[in-house]
């Protein structure tokens, strides 16, 4: 299948991030485009297109803009979620260096569509580079008049806002991004309401990702059956697969929604040298794990849901057999249980305490017990908690033990992580078994194995 570079079509000129780069390969040509139509028809062109949000939920993102009330006399506002921050994640940092307007254009024609006259652009605070860069961005909008009052001569006015967060993985979640844009901490809200009722100052709201938003321009400048014609037709068009871990050429590879794993590692240069894919994750760390057998699912909405997991951001993280499968998870869980904003008990309580038994059977101390412990902890969280983080915690745990409860077993049948050479000869010698020590005679691994992107 091949690549189709349209986010990504000139990341690689000098300067790429300027308006005169931009407007020289189209930019802002969707815009004059949806201002020569009405609003309600650019909500219907979105629509039409089958764009699906590509924050991780994958909601039409054009069901999603119909939702606003209109005629209510309230300010509409539309926020767009740059707080990018799930492990494994690294799609819109690169979109927003490399091609800023291309969210600006998508930003203003959103906002045209749901009669806002403020946007919010809401950046994780630690990537500093990219918040100055959008304010550049901004800025240069401005000067050329395609923010401010009457917008090209349409009557449209609209402010933008570019705001950096305070660094907390939560704010991803949208209502908790809308409580910190308040000034608030951010914590989820309880729905109903709904942000498209009573989001950012009680008024309605669109909240979109940053690659939804930037892949607004080129349908209104090239229309829906153009956007169609990629992709799959439940899940159309084409998205940033963020590709990660142990391959040969990590990277963002552009491609349309539907094409498979195998072909993207082709892409990738496959596994590094000498070693083969033991497992991976389809959508970041929240989503469970697949193995070597999924190297043929279409990566789609569709497709990854039909084996147990999500798409998710596209984040394909790959790890290959000399990684510890128990250690990565570890690594992953201790990064939600830092992360929970607290407001709620099934996942304030539930991640520490899976944070407790992880660390026990990946020292090789744990029991056949903590394994079933481990399940009902996943499950007393899933469904329970107030937001995703408490769910998308439990997905690498009860997916690792799907496909390598063996491994863990192995942890404390062998007092220790069985991919460690030292650890693999006590097992061997206490079990009889020279297979305990086979990978790491073979792959050469002299250290306790990496968890990779993991920690990242």
């Amino acid at each position: 299948m091949p690549l189709t570079p349209v986010l990504s079509a000139f990341w690689d000129e000098p300067q790429s991030w300027t308006l005169e780069t931009y407007e020289r390969h189209d930019g802002y040509a969707g815009l004059r485009a949806a201002l020569a139509m009405d609003s309600d028809a650019v909500i219907s062109l979105v629509k039409a297109s089958g764009l699906r949000g590509r924050g991780g939920a994958g909601f039409p993102t054009g069901m999603k803009w119909g939702f606003i009330p209109q005629g209510d006399g309230k300010p509409h506002y539309l926020v767009v979620n740059a707080d990018e921050s799930e492990p494994g994640t690294c799609k819109d940092v690169p979109l927003m260096m490399a091609t800023p307007h291309a969210l600006v254009e998508g930003v203003i024609i959103a906002a045209y569509a749901i009669r806002s006259n403020h946007a919010f652009i809401y950046v994780r605070g630690e990537v500093v580079h990219v918040l100055r860069r959008l304010q550049q961005a901004v800025r240069e909008a401005y000067e050329q008049g395609y923010l401010g009052t009457d917008i090209l001569g349409s009557g449209f006015d609209l402010e933008v806002t570019v705001h950096a967060g305070a660094g907390a993985y939560i704010c991803g979640e949208e209502t908790a991004l809308l409580d910190s844009l308040e000034g608030y901490r951010g914590q989820p809200r309880l729905r109903p309401p709904f942000p498209a009722v009573a989001g950012l100052y009680a008024s309605p709201t669109v909240v979109n990702n940053v690659e939804s938003i930037a892949s607004v321009p080129a349908i209104a400048r090239n229309g829906a059956a153009w956007f169609r014609s990629f992709g799959t037709v439940k899940s159309p068009g084409f998205t940033l697969y963020s590709v990660s871990g142990h391959v040969q050429r990590p990277g963002q590879y552009e491609a349309p929604l539907g094409i498979t794993l195998r072909e993207l590692l082709e892409l990738a240069g496959g596994m590094r040298a000498g070693h083969r894919l033991k497992f991976w994750t389809p959508g970041g760390s929240s989503t469970p794990l697949l193995t070597e057998e999924h190297l043929d699912v279409p990566l789609d909405y569709e497709g990854v849901t039909a084996v147990g997991s999500m798409l998710g951001t596209k984040a394909l993280q790959m790890f290959d057999e000399t990684t510890c499968v128990v250690r990565a998870v570890l690594r992953w869980t201790e990064f939600y249980a830092h992360e929970s904003c607290g407001k709620c008990t099934p996942c304030r309580e539930g991640t520490f305490w899976l944070v407790q038994i992880l660390q026990r059977l990946e020292a090789g101390d744990g029991t056949e017990e903590d394994l079933a412990t481990l399940l009902d902890t996943c499950d007393n969280i899933f469904g329970r908690a107030f937001c995703a983080l408490g769910d998308g915690a439990t997905s690498p745990i009860v997916s690792s033990l799907k496909y390598f409860r063996d491994e863990y077993v192995a942890h404390f049948s062998g007092r220790g992580c069985p991919l460690d050479p030292v650890a693999s000869t006590v097992f061997a010698a206490a079990t009889g078994s020279a297979a305990a020590t086979g990978t790491a005679a073979a792959t050469g691994t002299a250290a306790p194995p990496l968890a990779a992107a993991a920690a990242s």
